[in-house]
């Protein structure tokens, strides 16, 4: 009885033992994908998880948003692990979750037709795409200096004005309180600002340019308490205050990158001309 005992045990030690090794071999083929492949397979997940969302979840729609957030950030480390251990910064991680939850959340206010939908998609998917690349030209960067930074940053930048667009666009129509609107814009004004700000400095200290960054994004909430009593509707807001976005944060970077001229100080005036008086025009029209 106990010789049995004994090769029933090898048996099951020698199948444990293979199941370890199999394991192991998933796991080391899993981790020797290339950082491109597992951009496109974690972009490809997410952008297949919001398309269908619509169609199961709808009720569920704020969860998924949030859902989708993690998930991006997620998939975002999956791909940048080896690169993050000796170069952490969680300013990388800014952007692609707020990106992600921006377009979760517009994703719900669009026409429920296919060709919206699926240009919505698209359009997440490139965007997500590009600013995973963009994130990675950032984390090598701040090891070494590489061509591809500026490009970077104007891609980020796009981006950034996209995610802004879309979150205040929503938090304005839903009509909450006032309190809560003007709470729920500084903050993500805050991130998106304090992102857009890294990506000319690098610095891995999340206190790097805070005052400068608090500046801004109180400027912005003011802004956002005088248009509350605007009579408009929500999506001329969003782009009022977007556009304030791109002049307060592009004139912020232009001063750190020592740029600052008069020539380029004009074409940020004129900018704030035409939104100011395309917003008022429209706005007495609606």
């Amino acid at each position: 009885m106990f010789k049995k005992f004994t090769q029933i045990f090898c048996q099951i030690k020698k199948k444990k033992g293979s199941f370890v090794r199999q394991f192991s071999r998933k796991k080391k083929a899993l981790l020797s994908v290339s950082k491109r492949r597992k951009f496109i397979i974690g972009i490809a997940t997410l952008s297949l998880i919001l398309f269908f969302s619509e169609y199961f979840l709808s009720h569920w729609g704020i969860y998924i948003a949030f859902l989708l957030s993690i998930l991006t950030a997620l998939f975002f480390y999956w791909a940048e692990r080896l690169d993050l251990q000796d170069n952490f910064s969680p300013q990388t991680f800014i952007l692609t979750i707020f990106y992600t939850l921006a377009c979760a959340l517009f994703y719900f206010l669009i026409p429920a037709r296919l060709a919206t939908r699926v240009g919505m998609t698209s359009l997440y998917a490139f965007g997500l795409y590009s600013l995973f690349l963009s994130e990675n030209i950032f984390i090598v960067s701040s090891v070494r200096t590489i061509a591809l930074s500026s490009s970077a940053r104007i891609v980020s930048f796009v981006v950034a004005m996209v995610s802004y667009f879309f979150m205040t666009d929503v938090i304005f129509s839903l009509h909450l309180n006032i309190l809560v609107t003007l709470l729920l814009i500084f903050i993500f004004s805050f991130f998106l600002i304090q992102h857009s700000i890294w990506t000319h400095t690098l610095e891995k200290s999340f206190k790097s340019n805070l005052e400068w960054v608090l500046l801004i994004a109180v400027c912005i909430v003011e802004v956002a308490l005088a248009l509350w009593f605007w009579p408009t509707n929500p999506t001329l807001v969003a782009l009022f205050l977007t556009g304030l976005f791109y002049i307060l944060v592009g004139v912020s970077q232009v001063w750190l990158d020592k740029r600052l001229f008069k020539s380029i100080m004009w074409e940020y005036i004129w900018v704030a001309v035409i939104i100011f008086i395309v917003f008022v025009t429209f706005s007495t029209k609606s």
